[in-house]
């Protein structure tokens, strides 16, 4: 197969995936997205979690928060408990990777805070313990998913909510993840840029 060819079938593939995760998840993303923004209108805060690639996506979600995404408004408290090093080696040292994220939510989590679990299996060990250490904490999750969503899926709670990405492809699930988390973003821009636009017209 020509180069170009392999480059076109990933575009395909790719724009694919997306239209069929926008048909069947279409009202999980918007739920999920509320309840983000939710917690975040309430005080709470947002850890986020995953590896390898969907760790980087947790990075970036963080990010997008913490600083903006494309609309000026307040920084907003989130976490990617990915991003230090020493707390992930102790931990590993000292107990199992498994519990590299769940220790940080034991130790960091809040009730009315509120975690963003990625998985492009749902298999993770450490995403399944860091879900019952966030229920344990009495934090809501939302997952990122794909394939069938795997272990992770089972143990959600009925206020949790999962986004699955329907394809087998880790490529594609994560493709389509960070413009999930985009659309996230997006939403709490606006729900944040609203409120701030209201009391600068009250308070002039």
């Amino acid at each position: 197969m020509e180069a170009e060819q392999r480059i076109a079938r990933h575009f395909q593939q790719s724009i694919d995936t997306k239209r069929q995760t926008l048909s069947s998840a279409t009202t999980a993303i918007v739920r999920a997205g509320r309840k983000l923004a939710d917690r975040l209108d309430k005080g709470g805060k947002i850890l986020i979690c995953g590896n390898g690639g969907s760790a980087a996506d947790a990075q970036h979600f963080a990010s997008e928060l913490t600083n903006r995404f494309e609309m000026q408004r307040r920084g907003l408290p989130a976490i990617a408990l990915t991003t230090d090093s020493s707390a992930l080696t102790s931990i590993a040292n000292d107990y199992t990777f498994d519990q590299v994220f769940a220790r940080q939510i034991h130790a960091l989590g809040s009730a009315g805070d509120l975690l963003a679990a990625i998985s492009t299996s749902g298999n993770s060990a450490n995403i399944v313990q860091a879900v019952h250490a966030a229920r344990a904490r009495a934090m809501a999750v939302v997952a990122l998913t794909g394939r069938d969503g795997g272990e992770l899926s089972g143990i959600l709670a009925e206020d949790d909510v999962e986004v699955r990405v329907p394809a087998a492809s880790t490529a594609r699930i994560q493709e389509t993840h960070i413009l999930i988390i985009h659309c996230w973003c997006d939403l709490i821009d606006h729900h944040f840029s609203g409120q701030e636009a209201s009391v600068h017209a009250n308070h002039p």
